[in-house]
């Protein structure tokens, strides 16, 4: 049997830790626990080592994404859980979570419903997100941000250098599995209210969620996201052209800055697409 590793990033969030930790323990008694302190001032250390909790803390916040990250090198498991220190997942999921790793999959998911989101404004831009990872790689994704997860050590840690050290780490992680044709799967799960006050911010954050857009089709395939692009611009020229033609009965600047554009945007795509192919070439 696979030795099972579950991480928890947690920043300040002692209370849900102190009910969630013994949840864990007993659920899953052989398991190597892992709490990764992302530079709380709170009693989060304490209370695992009251808890018999390993727990990796910083100096200072480095972000949930290096709280992974930490968390994942640390780990002796071959198997990864990774999990909200906030108590929102139920470890009664982890369970259902390794049962469907175990029938062939790389990284199961935990997908919320909408009556497990965060607000209206999460839950649109949640489902915004994957509407377009799903139309981008082809496949069905439930719940792209979910920082629910089970995964295979050695495929996880492949992608470690392509982890921000923000929140998105859910998004990278899953797009490069889907890249790399590692099976994903997702598992319909109920998210609880978290306890204490969330640390996104919707004004700071709301630059983040749109960059994240993009970096979907960065992660997967460039060339999705620069060739639409590049015909428009393209169009756009045509039509121009067509007007000023009709109207001026002759060629604008305008016009052949559009269609450079076009002609820039497309090579950029191109270029793209062979970095983020070199990103994924394993060197043994």
């Amino acid at each position: 049997m696979n030795r099972l590793s579950i991480i928890l990033p947690a920043k300040n969030e002692a209370p849900a830790l102190a009910a969630l930790l013994p949840r864990l323990r007993t659920a899953h008694p052989d398991a190597e626990i892992i709490v990764v302190d992302d530079g709380s001032i709170d009693d989060t250390r304490s209370i695992c080592k009251s808890s018999g909790v390993e727990c990796l803390s910083s100096p200072y916040s480095m972000g949930n994404g290096a709280a992974i990250k930490r968390g994942a090198r640390a780990a002796t498991g071959e198997i990864l859980v990774f999990m909200d220190g906030d108590g929102q997942h139920d470890p009664a999921d982890i369970k259902r979570l390794l049962d469907q790793l175990n029938r062939g999959y790389d990284m199961v998911v935990g997908a919320r419903d909408w009556g497990s989101q965060a607000g209206v404004g999460r839950g649109l831009a949640n489902t915004l997100y994957n509407w377009l990872a799903s139309r981008m790689t082809g496949h069905p994704i439930l719940d792209l941000t979910s920082g629910f997860r089970a995964v295979r050590a050695d495929k996880f840690r492949e992608f470690l250098h392509l982890l921000p050290n923000g929140f998105s780490y859910p998004t990278t992680s899953t797009m490069a599995f889907f890249r790399s044709a590692y099976p994903v799967a997702y598992l319909p799960i109920k998210a609880a209210q978290r306890v204490g006050k969330s640390h996104i911010r919707p004004l700071r954050d709301g630059v983040r969620f749109l960059l994240i857009i993009f970096k979907i089709a960065t992660l997967y395939s460039p060339l999705k996201l620069f060739v639409p692009a590049s015909v428009v611009f393209f169009l756009t020229g045509c039509v121009n052209y067509a007007y000023t033609l009709i109207a001026y009965h002759r060629l604008t600047n305008m016009s052949t800055l559009l269609w450079s554009a076009a002609v820039i945007v497309f090579l950029i795509g191109l270029i793209s697409e062979q970095i983020t192919g070199l990103t994924y070439r394993r060197d043994k």
